[in-house]
């Protein structure tokens, strides 16, 4: 396969930036509780994938300022969603937690999501099936990126 030129690529990366954005617009309607806000959805979701953590190890994460992150972590807390413990080698530190309403409401959530993307899926054939197949792992590579 050639090599792309500059154009091209920055076309493509173009193209995959408005079709990413138009599609997590869409998404983000299907959440489950639209009384928390996407940035505290993105910190439970971080919860869920990487374990308790610190407010600055969950700023540094969603690239936050960790006063920022000091605050929605009072809200998620103030909600029921985590817990705060002490952090067992620094007295200092708090470890944040989840709690189990917030790992059913994500459930909820993800359910919900694929859902809806599964219906949409529907329209695709047998190719564009194929394709996103292909695509799916090097999106996840990007977004770990």
């Amino acid at each position: 396969m050639p090599d792309l030129s500059p154009a091209d690529k920055a076309a493509a990366v173009d193209s995959l930036r408005s079709t990413v954005m138009r599609l997590s617009r869409r998404l983000k309607h299907q959440r489950v509780d639209e009384s928390l806000s996407p940035t505290e959805m993105s910190v439970l979701g971080t919860l869920a994938r990487c374990g308790s953590a610190t407010p600055g190890e969950l700023a540094r994460k969603e690239h936050v300022q960790p006063p920022s992150m000091t605050r929605i972590v009072a809200l998620l807390e103030a909600k029921g969603l985590v817990r705060l413990e002490p952090h067992p080698d620094d007295r200092r530190q708090k470890v944040v937690s989840q709690t189990e309403e917030a790992q059913e409401m994500l459930v909820e959530s993800r359910r919900r999501r694929n859902v809806w993307l599964a219906e949409l899926a529907e329209g695709l054939d047998e190719d564009d099936w194929v394709k996103l197949r292909a695509a799916a792992p090097v999106l996840e590579k990007l977004a770990q990126l």
